[in-house]
């Protein structure tokens, strides 16, 4: 009975002789297929992060940069209309070459003037600057990977009062995406 009992343990070992690497190759398969769908997203999850997570992140921190040097200056930087205001589209800011703030039609009363565009494509001169990679400014408006245009208006019923706004927006975005950009406004009051 013990040789029966062997010999059939023995018929059984070579009907299921290759049958591990078959069920380790269909195995290997599916993982494949699984894994194939998993790359593609993982390659979308990147494309996304780069966009909105660096580049986005990059351009609010330029367009707060500019926020700050814009708020540094005077109300009324660039005098009477006609009068040249700082010139804050180079590094560092030269007084009485540039736009300001768009300066006061009345020095006494603090009248407010308005100034710039928010308009990337077709932005207006003075109140644009252009950055590298780097965040560094260039003059070259054709070597450029973020913009800055920036907006001086006067809300409705105040005197006293302008509102700044900076736009600034990458160049390209990473894949599909759409092209990051931030804006930050803030308040300026007179006389400071």
């Amino acid at each position: 009975m013990r040789l029966d009992s062997q010999a059939v343990a023995k018929r059984n070992r070579k009907t299921q002789a290759g049958l591990t690497l078959m069920e380790t190759m269909v195995a290997l398969a599916m993982l494949l297929v699984v894994a194939s769908g998993v790359i593609g997203l993982a390659a979308v999850a990147v494309s996304t992060t780069e966009t909105q997570g660096h580049l986005a992140a990059r351009t609010a921190e330029y367009g707060q940069d500019k926020m700050e040097q814009l708020l540094a200056l005077k109300f009324c930087d660039g005098g009477p209309t006609g009068t040249a205001g700082t010139d804050t589209t180079v590094f560092p800011a030269v007084v009485g070459t540039g736009t300001g703030l768009a300066g006061c039609s009345d020095m006494v009363n603090g009248v407010p003037q308005a100034g710039g565009s928010l308009s990337t494509t077709a932005p207006t001169t003075g109140y644009v600057d252009y950055l590298d990679a780097s965040g560094n400014l260039v003059t070259a408006a054709a070597n450029w990977e973020y913009i800055r245009v920036w907006q001086i208006t006067v809300p409705a019923g105040t005197t006293h009062l302008k509102q700044i706004t900076v736009l600034s927006q990458a160049r390209r975005a990473v894949g599909n995406g759409i092209v990051p950009q931030s804006t930050v406004a803030a308040l300026k009051t007179y006389p400071f």
